[in-house]
């Protein structure tokens, strides 16, 4: 595993264990004291018809600025640079999710199934649906990024 990938698996692990501090059994920021828009049709798309609450909008802001840090330090852009960065905020967002679970006590493995996860709706060969759509982004802007040389 190459040493990016690592540090994306490490900061989403990180990111679990904080998100699991804040929210604690109740996912999707459920009962945080945060703004929440529950219906809209961008929701759909975007987030598999879950709610945007300001928690997420911030935590997604910042992790995305945070990932392209680098680049305003070195003065630096090119197109594969920001397809690797955008396949990696997208696997980053993936594992982070995966990890809230099984880091989770009120979860784990066992209870990482539809039944007892309400807030992602849709799921598809034992994943909630959007991750695989993630995934193949990431893999796709990935590939994309190495094959430009």
């Amino acid at each position: 595993m190459s040493a990016s990938l690592l540090a994306v698996v490490l900061a989403a692990f990180m990111w679990a264990k904080l998100e699991v501090e804040i929210e604690g059994k109740d996912g999707w920021a459920k009962n945080l004291p945060t703004w929440r828009v529950e219906k809209h049709v961008l929701l759909d798309i975007f987030l598999n018809g879950r709610a945007l609450t300001g928690y997420h909008l911030w935590a997604f802001v910042f992790v995305c600025f945070m990932f392209h840090l680098p680049l305003v330090w070195m003065h630096a852009w090119t197109w594969r640079l920001e397809s690797q960065i955008l396949g990696c905020i997208l696997l980053f967002w993936v594992l982070e999710d995966f990890f809230w679970f099984m880091v989770n006590p009120h979860y784990g493995w066992r209870r990482y199934r539809r039944q007892d996860i309400s807030w992602h709706r849709r799921w598809f060969c034992g994943l909630p649906a959007d991750h695989w759509g993630l995934l193949l982004m990431s893999f796709l802007l990935l590939a994309l990024s190495y094959a430009r040389t």
